[in-house]
């Protein structure tokens, strides 16, 4: 979209991922008279925008929509729709830069937190309300893949190793996963498409695609709106500001601090609590005489129009505070682990095992940004700090001797032995911005979100997140973003009856 926009807006929404789109959600259905502002610094690579590239059909066509998400040159690709950021201490770090942020990307997993990953100043049942919520925006089911071949197999399997002495939620279970199931029967996956519902076509709610958000305005603690530069000519586009009443800055955990640095807004804990889940992955294949047991089924995948053909079986283990990770069981085509043989298989006999570590998290690691050297976007150059402590060494061991065990119970080993990925390739990076009780050193925000000592600033995103997690955590920040909605809500309320009330006579 070229500028300029509107001079005014009652919000600014900076990012168009999961959590972004959930505040736009959320005031769009509460605040019938609000006018939004969407800001993205990449392009829309589908249509609806913000779908999610696994339901385009045409592999091209999918192709080009990663690639158009990979940002500015030069850029190194990583996993497709991402580029890799360079960072030596964590260097599978990666980002999306597109209408709909990573969640046009991601496997949609939404598995709810437990025991030590919970939050643990916001109360239990205030925070399922919200979990609950989020289900509904992400259009979360735990039996859309109940028909893939094996599955139930894989469940029994891993069960039979796992559940013993668990709670009935803590139990091997089938993954919670974002989709949409067709009356067909064929599936499509949650996008931001999803969360943003009839908001995405209502005049109320504007997207600027390719516009670049450089600085959130204040003044006296106050916000006052934002200045943006449009990027569709290329990057030489003049800053326009635009007054807003309030900003939600869900720019992602590395681009969120970046953007509040150099707005001017540091507290002393921006940028650091740093969280990425260590992933160790694993990949075996079923038994002969299980496989044998199953009818051939067809080695189709995607209808004409994008439809996911219920083949991929997702499982879960959940985390618990004894064995602190979580257990992500895929198979076919949704497995993490690429095989070299290509030996043609039964679809759902290969499964790939990815075990994702709660971190240590500490305040060393994090994010900095420099005043005098720009990256890409002519933003501050950003550098990661990032390392293991004995305590991650003495965890990502004991995920390999889980993931062994798990996949020892399920079938033959794929791989001599299951390995780390390298840091930042669970892509669940966390804390950048975290929430806190009470006002201090250690959180940017409080527990709705907005930051401390500047009125009308909200952040959102999975770096929110305060807590050592290992499950997928998009649920989380998109049921944190549904609370600190409401907060927002209020404020729009509080100003608008501010400014109507006339002035009282002395």
């Amino acid at each position: 979209m070229s500028l300029p926009l509107s001079p005014a807006y009652d919000l600014v929404v900076v990012g168009s991922g999961p959590t972004g789109s959930t505040y736009v959600r959320e005031v769009f259905e509460q605040h019938p008279g609000a006018r939004i502002l969407v800001v993205e610094a990449g392009p829309r690579i589908s249509d609806p925008p913000g779908g999610h590239v696994k339901n385009i059909a045409d592999d091209e066509r999918r192709a080009q929509a990663q690639r158009a998400s990979e940002g500015p040159s030069p850029a190194s690709p990583g996993r497709p729709g991402t580029r890799l950021l360079a960072a030596p201490d964590m260097p599978a770090a990666a980002v999306s830069t597109n209408v709909g942020g990573m969640g046009a990307h991601w496997t949609a997993a939404c598995p709810r937190p437990g025991d030590g990953e919970r939050i643990p100043f916001i109360p239990a049942a205030e925070m399922d309300q919200h979990l609950a919520r989020a289900e509904q925006l992400l259009h979360v089911s735990a039996d859309a893949f109940d028909d893939a071949p094996f599955a139930d197999e894989v469940r029994h399997r891993l069960a039979r190793h796992f559940d013993d002495g668990r709670p009935a939620s803590r139990r091997v279970a089938p993954m919670p996963l974002a989709v949409t199931t067709r009356p067909d029967g064929s599936r499509t996956w949650s996008g931001t498409d999803v969360v943003l519902g009839s908001a995405a076509r209502d005049s109320r709610v504007e997207l600027a695609d390719r516009c670049l958000c450089l600085r959130v305005r204040y003044e006296g603690g106050v916000v006052t709106g934002v200045v943006v530069r449009d990027l569709s000519d290329g990057g030489a586009g003049q800053e326009t500001e635009i007054a807003a009443s309030a900003v939600v800055v869900a720019a992602d955990a590395l681009r969120t601090p970046q953007l509040l640095h150099a707005s001017g807004i540091r507290p002393a804990a921006l940028g650091r609590y740093l969280n990425d889940q260590p992933q160790v992955v694993f990949a075996v294949r079923l038994p002969d005489d299980v496989v044998a047991t199953h009818d051939a089924v067809t080695d189709r995948t995607r209808d004409e129009d994008g439809g996911i053909v219920p083949q991929s079986g997702v499982s879960w283990v959940p985390y618990t505070d004894d064995q602190p990770f979580h257990g992500q069981v895929m198979q076919l085509d949704a497995s993490p682990v690429p095989l070299a043989d290509t030996t043609p298989v039964q679809p759902g006999s290969i499964v790939g095992l990815g075990w994702f570590c709660a971190k240590d998290v500490t305040s060393e690691d994090r994010i900095t940004f420099a005043d005098d050297t720009n990256d890409a976007f002519g933003m501050p150059t950003a550098t990661i700090h990032y390392r293991y402590t004995d305590r991650d060494l003495a965890t990502i061991e004991a995920a390999k001797r889980a993931v062994t065990e798990a996949g020892t119970a399920l079938g033959a080993p794929l791989d001599p032995a299951p390995f780390l990925l390298p840091a930042g390739s669970s892509l669940h990076y966390q804390g950048t911005t975290r929430m806190g009780p009470t006002d201090g050193d250690t959180s940017v925000c409080d527990t709705f979100s907005r930051v401390w000592n500047t009125v009308g600033l909200w952040v959102a995103g999975n770096n929110v997140i305060p807590t050592a997690t290992a499950c997928n955590p998009t649920l989380t920040s998109v049921a944190l973003a549904s609370r600190g909605a409401r907060s927002l809500v209020e404020h729009l309320l509080r100003r608008e009856t501010a400014a109507t009330v006339p002035p009282s006579r002395t």
